[in-house]
């Protein structure tokens, strides 16, 4: 059995400067990372079909996550593939919603098909650092 696990967070941005973030390799290596850690390297071909690369960097070391882009659908929703260690190199599935809300988005981050519970917790905690971050980054006008 897979499990899921969902985090999101209202953001005082659009929803077209926050999809274009998830498919910026330089925003990418900003905020797809932890809290402490050094900034990501990011490789992307961003297209229905192609591969992406991002390589997370603490101080316990490098650790490669990939995928591919499964559905590209500006600005409302972008899907894609991720395989890491702690998915065990098995392909999950993740999908990101962009919902306009005033003058702010609630941008959604589902990530489905976990092999287990210990990856439900890594990535919980994983995702919810860095929709933090996202979100310090992107909201208003900074971005720091």
């Amino acid at each position: 059995m897979t499990a899921t696990v969902t985090v999101s967070r209202r953001i005082a941005a659009s929803a077209e400067r926050l999809f274009d973030a998830w498919l910026d390799p330089e925003s990418l290596a900003v905020w797809m990372r932890r809290d402490g850690s050094a900034p990501s390297s990011v490789v992307a071909d961003r297209r229905v079909g192609g591969a992406f690369a991002i390589t997370m960097n603490d101080s316990g070391g490098s650790f490669v996550h990939a995928g591919a882009y499964t559905v590209i659908d500006r600005p409302h929703t972008l899907e894609f593939t991720w395989r890491s260690i702690a998915t065990h190199q098995v392909d999950s599935l993740v999908r990101v919603t962009f919902t306009p809300d005033g003058d702010a988005t609630v941008v959604e981050v589902r990530h489905e098909r976990l092999p287990d519970a210990e990856a439900v917790r890594r990535h919980t905690e994983g995702w919810t650092e860095i929709i933090d971050r996202f979100a310090r980054t992107l909201a208003g006008n900074g971005d720091s």
